[in-house]
């Protein structure tokens, strides 16, 4: 048995995890692939940080990394503590977290600012600026990214401050403090706006076009790479091994998630492709190319092109993901109603379909606050909605798991016609291919089967990276989806009415 720890941290929370690769003893072979154990050693919350008001009445948002390292550190103590008493030693260290957003530290090393989150408002007055030095045309030509008004470069034109300062993402930040080295990896790079989609490197013309400075954020570092071992004072608080090394994944989570939909190659059905959606917090919908597309057609669609592991292609959207359930269900939990989420998803189901749907994709629904409110009066705004929708739990569940159906199956569509892709089903990987209604809609509005799990799809892609890269795993994409396959089972939805 080989042993690594993936650290996965998530808008809302964050998982220390303990993965096994191989066979354990007395398991009887499963057609010779290795299978994949995770195991939980350490949870802790996340979220923003309401810092207080802007002159205009704005909320500020940010982070509390320093306090999401210490949790880190915590994790791997645990988790080098259940390694020895199983006889297992920690091979590597993997990273994976969200992306755009990053920490500004000087050539010491220490933090300057305290970190910005994605759904602070700072950037909306910098967009226009943005676009006035490169036109958004331009923009999409060089980085192949769907417009968000956070992209990291929007959010770096309200730094009033750069030179020498580095900028790192927060999971190169998070493996700057573990190793004392500081690298970009490269599918988180791709999120920030200012990486050439054709060639995967930095573009100097953004560069020199938004007067950013040179060296702004670290040297490009590939899956599969080393950051470097671990500083001797981390070593020392986790019980750990100095040599231990941190390892490069996809340390965007959506890259590891991607790299880990259990997929079965179709080589003898050529351009015959299975379809994705990344569901949590965010949902993130497309296909796996070999390039990017970098057509007008596809800057109006608003399509994204990220690197994923094996210089593979995300072409994607951003869509509107269960943020809006979990939100709605902290404003009721906060207005003391005893309220499940088995409860509320069997309450929805019972609804007929064909009710009201609103954009889940639309920015008034980026902030914390009164989520269900809002939801109500964007139904009732909209052409589906007229003023239909109950001012109920159940109502607004299922209005937001209607809305999300909908979103997937147009931009599954949108994706097909824009790449030449033709998906044969859709696998749902993340938190959302546990909400069995979620997918029975999804389903219905696309056509096409659902293939449900894995749930824990990202830390799968950060430990099989981190297993390849030891030696543990070989071979390509393929062949970390095989073991994916292996270790995990999936359930089917056919596209059946709901």
């Amino acid at each position: 048995m080989r042993c690594f720890v993936a650290v996965d941290v998530g808008a809302s929370s964050g998982r220390v995890i303990l993965a096994t690769v191989g066979e354990a003893p007395g398991e009887e072979a499963h057609d010779g692939r290795p299978r994949v154990a995770l195991e939980v050693v350490h949870r802790f919350p996340n979220g923003v940080i309401d810092d207080g008001v802007t002159a205009d009445g704005a909320r500020v948002l940010r982070w509390d990394v320093a306090g999401i390292f210490t949790e880190v550190q915590a994790g791997l103590a645990k988790a080098q503590t259940a390694a020895a008493a199983r006889g297992l030693r920690i091979e590597s260290i993997g990273i994976d977290t969200w992306a755009v957003d990053y920490g500004l530290v000087d050539a010491a090393g220490r933090l300057r600012i305290p970190v910005y989150a994605y759904r602070d408002r700072r950037t909306e007055a910098t967009v226009p600026l943005v676009h006035g030095k490169v036109a958004p045309e331009r923009l999409y030509a060089i980085s192949g990214l769907q417009f968000l008004p956070f992209t990291t470069l929007y959010q770096l034109a309200a730094e009033s401050e750069l030179e020498g300062l580095q900028a790192l993402l927060i999971p190169d930040l998070l493996a700057f403090w573990l190793t004392g080295t500081r690298r970009t990896e490269e599918t988180n790079a791709s999120t920030t706006g200012l990486l050439d989609a054709s060639t995967g490197t930095w573009s100097r013309e953004l560069f020199a076009a938004l007067g950013l400075p040179h060296g702004l954020f670290g040297e490009l570092i590939a899956p599969g790479e080393a950051y470097g071992t671990l500083l001797p004072e981390v070593a020392a608080r986790t019980g750990l091994p100095a040599d231990t090394p941190v390892v490069a994944v996809g340390s965007h989570d959506t890259a590891s998630a991607v790299a880990a939909v259990p997929a079965a190659p179709a080589e003898d059905r050529p351009g015959e492709d299975v379809a994705y959606i990344s569901s949590g917090t965010w949902s993130l919908v497309g296909v796996e190319l070999p390039a990017p597309v970098l057509t007008e057609a596809s800057r109006e669609a608003n399509f994204t092109n990220e690197r994923g592991v094996d210089g593979t292609i995300r072409y994607l959207r951003n869509v509107g993901g269960l943020w809006l359930l979990s939100e709605s269900q902290r404003h009721w939990a906060a207005e003391g109603r005893g309220l499940t989420l088995a409860g509320l998803l069997e309450a929805a189901a019972a609804l007929p379909a064909g009710g009201p749907q609103v954009d889940a994709d639309s920015d008034e629904f980026l902030a914390p606050g009164d989520m269900p409110a809002r939801i109500i009066a964007a139904a009732r705004r909209s052409a589906s909605g007229g003023d239909t929708l109950a001012d109920e739990p159940a109502a607004v569940v299922r209005c937001i798991l209607d809305s999300l159906a909908a979103a997937y199956a147009r931009t599954l569509a949108a994706a097909a016609e824009l790449s030449g892709r033709r998906p044969r089903a859709v696998h749902v990987v993340g938190g959302g291919s546990q909400n069995e209604l979620l997918c029975r809609l999804t389903a219905a509005a696309t056509g096409l089967p659902v293939l449900a799990g894995p749930v824990e799809a990202t830390a799968l892609g950060n430990v099989l990276v981190q297993a390849r890269a030891a030696g543990a795993l070989d071979g390509g994409l393929a062949a970390l989806r095989s073991a994916v396959r292996s270790s995990v089972g999936l359930r089917e939805y056919a596209p059946a009415g709901v």
